[in-house]
This record gives structure tokens, C-alpha cells and sequence, in this order.
């Protein structure tokens, strides 16, 4: 009977150090990892909340995006942001799981204010992956999320009324007339077509609007990547869009592979700046593909950003990338960047500076 208590004693033993080396195992190395765009720190704390806690890489996602609606940081993200061309603000998001490669995104959509909320809905109740407009609205309200709401703001729209009192100027119209008061706008009649190019003047003209129309509070999103746990990869934005905007404009923001993108098995991406360009060029799937091949974070996010430079050099915009390993870097094109880090590691969330 000793020997068998002996042996029963044993087991138990073996069996308590081994949950203590899985719990450390489980505890160490590059996980949880939550990686955002730009310093919205609460953002990444809410995340890592979640993460920390033991929830899924998509549950800290929409928590993070959440938190940074609920926050309207920078005046670009959720209720209250950045007004279109009619004062109206609107919301673009995105949720994608890198284990299954599932995306659901909304675009335009309007009175509701919980985008991230509203994307993992259409992921996980049809087989759709993007909805827009006010149909995304009846269904993010059919699914149970609170509105229907007005989602301007007394400083969204005092932002659009000087807007109009510049003679809405700058704004996102190329080779029309009027050219320097507000619409209704039509196409210029004295526009050779049969040229097939620009004049430098009319180029330069565009070049000029462009970069008058970009830059960090007025052209923002919230892209975040989260590692959870188990090493499992998800990524989620939120965005009004650009200030501005012409009515019914969808950038880059829902579009995944464009602002965000992840697979388990290799890493993840997430993207900010002048959507209308870098969507041309789905960047953060360049990104991941090009770790893939075997690039490290920062070749692959240096890559994929001069690729959209060498065609569009006055373009403003930045990617982070991480791969699987916890491993993160950005890079950028007009701009100075700066991303957000919260791991193990980290007392509470640190601020990267990535210089173009």
C-alpha cells in the first residue's frame, strides 16, 4: 500500500509541474501581442485588457476598435468624425480572422455608430464579407446593435461649415467646373480626351489638391493586429474616412489585403494613409506575401510602401508589420508615423517612431 501511495504521489507530481511548465510556456515568449496605428493608447490597452484576460485575437480586435470608436480618436474614428462633402460622417470597418481567413467589413455606413461591432456581425452571421451603405445600417440593426442615430457632431459640422465658408476648398474633384467654389460640379468642357495625358499643369494641379487633402487629422484609421494566446492572428480598423469626402466614397479602411490583413500562418499587416492610393495596391497583403517569401517585418513594410512611392510619389501613407513570431516594424512614405505596442514585456503600451 506505501508503494502504491508512493507511485499515486509520484503521478500527481509529475502531473502538477507539467501544467506549470504549460502555464509558462503559455505566459512567455512573444504572446499576447497587440500592435495598433498611431499612439491611441486606450485603444491597445482595451485589447490587451481583453487578450490578457484570455479572450480570442478577434474578441480583443473589436474591443480595441471598439474602444478607439467610443473615443473618436483623432476626430477620424467612430460617431462624430470626419464629415463628408454633405457634413455627414459615416463609417468604414473591418474584422478579419487569420486562423479561417473570414473578413467582414461595413462601408458607408450611416446612424450606426459601432463599426467593428457591425463587421464581425457579417462575418459571423452570413456568407457575405462586405456590406454598404444604409443597408449595412438595417442589418447591423436587425442583429441587435443599438441606433439608428445621428452620427454628427456639433465639431464635425462646425469643421464642414468652414469648410463651405472656403468655398469647399480643398476637396477630392479633378476636371470639373466650378473649380474653386462648391458644386454641383460638372465635367470641364474644354477637357482634351483625346490627348491621352495630363498637361504638367494639370498634373501638378493634382498633385497639389492631393497632399492639401492628406494628413494626420484628417485622414485617419485605427488598424490593429492582435497575437492571442494560443499564437492565433486577427486584425480590425475603423474609420470615417477621408474628410470630405465626395458622398458614397469607400477607401481602403474595409477593404482587407488593402488596410489590414492576417494569416495564421505567417503574420499580419495593418495600414493608414491616402486609402483612395494605397487600396491600388493592397499593401498589407504585399506585406504578409512578401514575409511569406521570407522577408523580415521591416524589408517586407519598407517593400510594399515604395511600390506604391515609385508610381505615386507625393502619396502619404504607412503600414506596421509583425509575423508570427511577435516581430513588428513599420514603415512610411510622406509623413512621420508612429505605432502602438503593447506585449508581455511592456509595463503598458509603448510608441514607435518610424521616420520616411
Amino acid at each position: 500500500m506505501a508503494t502504491k501511495n508512493l507511485f499515486l504521489s509520484y503521478t500527481l507530481l509529475l502531473t502538477l509541474l507539467h501544467l506549470v511548465v504549460v502555464h509558462e510556456a503559455l505566459n512567455s515568449g512573444p504572446y499576447p501581442l497587440v500592435v495598433s496605428t498611431w499612439p491611441f493608447l486606450d485603444a491597445v490597452r482595451a485589447a490587451w485588457r481583453a487578450v490578457d484576460s484570455g479572450f480570442s485575437a478577434v474578441d480583443a480586435v473589436v474591443e480595441g476598435c471598439s474602444a478607439c470608436e467610443e473615443l473618436q480618436c483623432d476626430g477620424t474614428v467612430g460617431p462624430g468624425g470626419s464629415p463628408d462633402e454633405n457634413g455627414e460622417t459615416t463609417i468604414d470597418a473591418l474584422v478579419m480572422d487569420g486562423v479561417t481567413m473570414e473578413v467582414g467589413a461595413v462601408a458607408a455606413m450611416r446612424y450606426m455608430k459601432d463599426g467593428i461591432r457591425a463587421a464581425r456581425l457579417v462575418m459571423q452571421h452570413t456568407k457575405h464579407t462586405l456590406l454598404v451603405g444604409e443597408q449595412a445600417s438595417a442589418f447591423a440593426l436587425s442583429m441587435g446593435l443599438p441606433g439608428s442615430t445621428n452620427l454628427s457632431s456639433s465639431e464635425s459640422l462646425g469643421k464642414w461649415s468652414k469648410w463651405k465658408e472656403n468655398r469647399c476648398q480643398p476637396n477630392f474633384w479633378q476636371n470639373v467646373v466650378p473649380i474653386n467654389s462648391c458644386g454641383p460640379y460638372h465635367p470641364r468642357d474644354s477637357l482634351d480626351l483625346t490627348k491621352g495625358a495630363c498637361s504638367k499643369a494639370k498634373l501638378m494641379e493634382t498633385i497639389e489638391s492631393r497632399s492639401s487633402l492628406i494628413g494626420l487629422h484628417n485622414h485617419d484609421t485605427i488598424a490593429m493586429a492582435v497575437i492571442d494566446r494560443m499564437g492565433h492572428l486577427a486584425v480590425g480598423t475603423s474609420t470615417n474616412g477621408a474628410t470630405y469626402k465626395i458622398p458614397g466614397r469607400v477607401g481602403d479602411g474595409p477593404i482587407a489585403g488593402s488596410s489590414a490583413y492576417a494569416d495564421d500562418e505567417i503574420g499580419a499587416c495593418g495600414a493608414t494613409g491616402d486609402g483612395d492610393i494605397m487600396m491600388r495596391f493592397l499593401p498589407c497583403y504585399q506585406v504578409v506575401e512578401s514575409m511569406r517569401l521570407g522577408m523580415e517585418p521591416k524589408l517586407a513594410a519598407k517593400d510594399a510602401i515604395s511600390r506604391i512611392a515609385r508610381k505615386f510619389p507625393d502619396f502619404v501613407g504607412a503600414v506596421f508589420a509583425i509575423n508570427k513570431n511577435g516581430k513588428h516594424a513599420g514603415a512610411c512614405h510622406g509623413w512621420t508615423f508612429q505605432y502602438s505596442v503593447r506585449s508581455q514585456e511592456m509595463d503598458d503600451v509603448e510608441v514607435f517612431t518610424v521616420l520616411p
